[in-house]
């Protein structure tokens, strides 16, 4: 049984491919890039043809539908034509829901504004765990990288936030590659996970218990408070020690489900809950990495950079 391509992946490397052709002069890039136009509406028209035989053969059901919308590759082509049988902004919204936990832990939450019909998710960040910087950039990335999942036909996200100044941004995923074919430049592309990869062992933490994890030679700390759980870089911002022999506790005179992580090495105090925020006045803070659970299975994303 052969393994199913990473798309975000497959897309990055054509983008790669693109790039590298203009070394060829003008001609060799738009050469190249009629090619991949030309495959692509041929391999979109095959998959229309097809919806609609099974169609005039009375066995494109909602059962069928929901099966092709519920396969991530499937659905991912599906929506890359125009043939999805969900709208942009269904599912968006569906995306959006399956972060909430993880916003919620982070003491956030994300309001889908609407979808322009240039194809621009409008959306609002709320809370972002009181002016940390380092949350807020985290929250949005897995907001992202959610939507990017679940819609990769969107032309941009455009992020307001609830600080001073609205901030805004766009990420475009596989799909920028057919708005460079049509004619019009890609948007710049925000800075965005690495994908979100499966950390085994994670889920196995008992409550109140700290595990070291090493996820793309990146090494984290994971943390369970109650039955949620919490996924750090594994570096104390203090002193820059390690924090898997640290101590996790209930914080003196709070509430149950508070959580405070202790560096064994200097002392410096951490609330889980808070995306890590500094307890010592200092301004210091973990940096928070997104976690997610679907269906069981633990997922962790890894931001190219996270500014404190």
């Amino acid at each position: 049984m052969t393994s199913e391509p990473d798309l975000q992946a497959t897309g990055e490397r054509i983008e790669v491919l693109l790039e590298a052709a203009s070394t060829g002069g003008r001609v060799a890039r738009e050469r190249a890039e009629e090619l991949v136009r030309l495959v692509v509406d041929l391999y979109g028209a095959g998959v229309e043809r097809l919806l609609e035989i099974v169609d005039e053969c009375g066995r494109l059901d909602d059962v069928l539908l929901d099966r092709l919308a519920g396969d991530a590759l499937v659905a991912g082509i599906l929506a890359v034509h125009g043939l999805h049988p969900d709208a942009v902004e269904t599912r968006v919204a569906r995306a959006l829901d399956g972060v909430r936990p993880y916003l919620g832990s982070h003491g956030g939450d994300v309001e889908l504004l609407g979808v322009t019909g240039e194809g621009v998710v409008r959306l609002r960040m709320l809370g972002s765990c009181d002016g940390c910087p380092s949350s807020s950039v985290t929250l949005t990335f897995a907001v992202e990288a959610a939507i990017q999942a679940a819609a990769p036909e969107v032309n941009g996200i455009e992020v307001e936030e609830a600080a001073p100044a609205p901030r805004t941004g766009s990420v475009i995923p596989v799909t920028a590659l057919r708005s460079r074919l049509e004619g019009g430049a890609a948007p710049a592309r925000a800075a965005a996970p690495s994908g979100w990869t499966t950390v085994d062992g994670l889920d196995g933490l008992a409550p109140g218990q700290l595990g070291t994890f090493s996820v793309d030679g990146t090494a984290l700390v994971g943390a369970r408070v109650g039955s949620d759980l919490f996924a750090y870089l594994d570096r104390c911002p203090v002193c820059g020690g390690g924090l898997a022999d640290g101590v996790l506790a209930r914080r003196l005179g709070g509430r149950p489900g508070d959580a405070v992580l202790t560096c064994r090495t200097c002392s410096a105090h951490f609330d889980v809950r808070q995306a890590g925020r500094g307890l010592d006045g200092t301004g210091d803070h973990l940096d928070p990495v997104p976690l997610l659970v679907t269906d069981g299975v633990v997922t962790v994303a890894l931001p190219g950079a996270v500014s404190a």
